[in-house]
C-alpha cells in the first residue's frame, strides 16, 4: 500500500524486520521443545535463542540486503534467512555448529503459515481497535442527535421523517456486527502448524507444534497437509470485505446529505483548506469519496483469498505471492478507512434546520401513510382510501410553488371524501410530525443494547 494510506502501527506488523523476527522466534521456540524433549542438544537451543535475539535485535538495512543477496542464489526465503541466521559475523561472533540444529525436521511452510497467521491476528487486534473507535463516535453522534428531525429517503426519494440519531444507529449496528466478524476472523486464523513435510508429523514430534503455538498465543491446527488450510484466510478476507462495504455505505450516505440541493450534513471543512483548483467556492466530501475508492480495494482482495482455497494435494504456492500482496495492503487500507471513517464522523457538520426544511419542502406529503390508516381505521376501505389519499399526495406534488398551488393538508381539508370521516383537528394530530419519534428513545436503546 502506498505511503498516503499507510499508519504506522499497521505498516510495522509487516515490515520485513518484524517478519524476520517473527520467523526467528518460531526457529528458536521450535529449537527449546526439541531440547526439552531431547531432540537436539540443550546448549544448541540456548546458543540459538542468545546468538539469534542479539542478531534480530539489531537487523539493519544491510542485514536485509544480504538476506535478499542469499535469496538471489538459493530462490528461497526461508533458507536464505536461516543461512544468514547461522552466518559466523566478521567479529568471530555466531552460533557456530549449533546453527546446524535450526529447523530441525520442520519445513518452510511451517514457518511461514505460523508467522503469517500471527501477522494477521497483530492486524486483527488493530481492526478492532480501529472499529472501537468509529463505534465510539457513531454512538456519540447518533445520542446527540437521537430527536433532529429529518427526511428518511426511499430510492433517493422523500419516505417518512425518521431522526438523525437513527441513521446513524443503523450505521453503529451494522459496524457492531463488523467487529464480531473481525473477533471471529481473528479467532479464525489463530492457529499453529509445525507438523513437518505434508504435515504427517513424521520428522516433528506434535509437542514442538503445541509448545510453540502456546507461547506465541496461537492453537495447533488439527490438520495442516504442509499447509494451513485456506479457508481459514478466506474467511478472514472476507469479514475485511464486509467491513469495507459497510465504510462505503456510511461514505455514500455522507456524500449524498452533502450535496448542494441537500446541504444536512458535510465533511468538516478545515481553516485553510481548498476544495477545488479553479472553483474558490467548491466544498467537496473528499472525506468520503477517498473512503470509497479504499472499500472497492478492499473488497477486491476477497475474490484471490477465496481462490487460494483450492491448493493442489498436500500444498503447493500458487496462494504466496498473493497473500504477499493481499496481507499487507489489505489490512493497511482498513486501517486507514477505519481512522479515517472515525475522524469524519467525529467532526461531521449537521445542520438541523436544513434537515427540518427538506422535511417539509414537500408540503406535508411524507405524512401520507398517516392519513392512509386514519381513513381506514374511520371506515373507507383501503382501496378507496388509498386512492382518495394518493390523488391530494399528487395534487399536491405536481403544484408545489405554483400560484393556486396547496399544501397536502389543505387538500385533504378540501376534498369531502376526507372531511366526512376525519375532521380537522383530528387531521393536524394525524399529521403531526412528533408522532413519527414516539419510539426513538425505545429504539436507540434497544441499538447500543447489543455488545460492540
Amino acid at each position: 500500500m502506498v505511503p498516503r494510506y499507510t499508519r504506522p502501527q499497521m505498516a510495522a506488523i509487516w515490515s520485513p524486520e518484524a517478519r524476520f523476527r517473527i520467523w526467528f522466534e518460531i526457529e528458536a521456540l521450535a529449537a527449546e521443545a526439541m531440547a526439552e524433549l531431547g531432540t537436539i542438544p540443550r546448549e544448541s537451543a540456548e546458543a540459538i535463542r542468545r546468538e539469534g535475539d542479539r542478531r534480530i535485535a539489531a537487523i539493519s538495512e544491510a542485514d536485509l540486503d544480504r538476506i535478499d543477496e542469499i535469496e538471489r542464489v538459493t530462490r528461497h526465503d526461508v533458507i536464505a534467512f536461516l543461512t544468514w541466521l547461522g552466518e559466523t559475523r566478521p567479529d568471530g561472533s555466531g552460533m557456530g555448529e549449533h546453527a546446524r540444529f535450526m529447523h530441525q525436521g520442520m519445513t518452510s511452510s511451517d514457518v511461514l503459515d505460523t508467522a503469517l497467521n500471527l501477522q494477521m491476528v497483530k492486524a486483527a487486534d488493530l481492526l478492532i481497535e480501529d472499529l472501537d473507535a468509529l463505534l465510539k463516535a457513531l454512538r456519540n453522534r447518533a445520542e446527540e442527535h437521537a430527536l433532529t428531525p429529518t427526511i428518511g429517503r426511499s430510492h433517493g426519494i422523500h419516505a417518512e421523517p425518521t431522526t438523525f440519531g437513527i441513521k446513524l444507529a443503523g450505521h453503529w449496528a451494522e459496524f457492531a456486527r463488523c467487529r464480531a466478524r473481525m473477533v471471529a476472523a481473528r479467532e479464525e486464523v489463530a492457529t499453529c502448524a509445525i507438523s513437518g513435510p505434508v504435515g504427517t508429523f513424521a520428522s516433528v514430534d506434535p509437542r514442538v507444534e503445541a509448545f510453540v503455538a502456546s507461547r506465541l498465543g496461537l492453537r495447533p491446527e488439527p490438520v495442516s497437509t504442509q499447509v494451513i488450510p485456506r479457508d481459514r484466510h478466506a474467511a478472514y478476507f472476507c469479514a475485511l470485505a464486509v467491513t469495507a462495504s459497510a465504510i462505503e455505505r456510511l461514505a455514500t450516505e455522507v456524500r449524498h446529505l452533502q450535496r448542494s440541493e441537500v446541504r444536512e450534513a458535510e465533511e468538516y471543512f478545515h481553516p485553510g483548506q481548498k476544495g477545488s483548483s479553479a472553483m474558490p467556492h467548491k466544498r467537496n466530501p473528499v472525506l468520503s469519496e477517498n473512503l470509497t475508492g479504499l472499500a472497492r480495494l478492499v473488497r477486491g482482495y476477497a475474490m484471490p483469498a477465496l481462490e487460494n482455497v483450492a491448493l493442489w494435494h498436500e500444498r503447493d504456492i500458487s496462494h504466496s505471492s498473493v497473500e504477499r500482496v493481499i496481507g499487507p495492503d489489505a489490512t493497511i487500507a482498513l486501517d486507514f478507512a477505519l481512522m479515517r471513517a472515525a475522524g469524519m464522523m467525529e467532526k461531521l457538520t449537521v445542520y438541523p434546520e436544513r434537515m427540518k426544511a427538506n422535511l417539509e419542502s414537500l408540503g406535508g406529503v411524507v405524512h401520507s401513510q398517516k392519513v392512509l390508516l386514519a381513513l381506514t381505521q374511520a371506515g373507507m376501505s383501503r382501496e378507496e382510501a388509498y386512492a382518495t389519499v394518493q390523488r391530494n399526495a399528487m395534487a399536491t406534488w405536481e403544484n408545489l410553488g405554483q400560484p393556486g398551488g396547496r399544501s397536502f393538508r389543505d387538500n385533504l381539508l378540501a376534498d369531502p371524501k376526507v372531511t366526512a370521516l376525519i375532521r380537522p383537528e383530528e387531521l393536524d394530530g394525524v399529521m403531526d410530525p412528533q408522532r413519527d419519534f414516539t419510539h426513538v428513545r425505545d429504539t436507540l436503546a434497544r441499538v447500543f443494547a447489543q455488545p460492540a
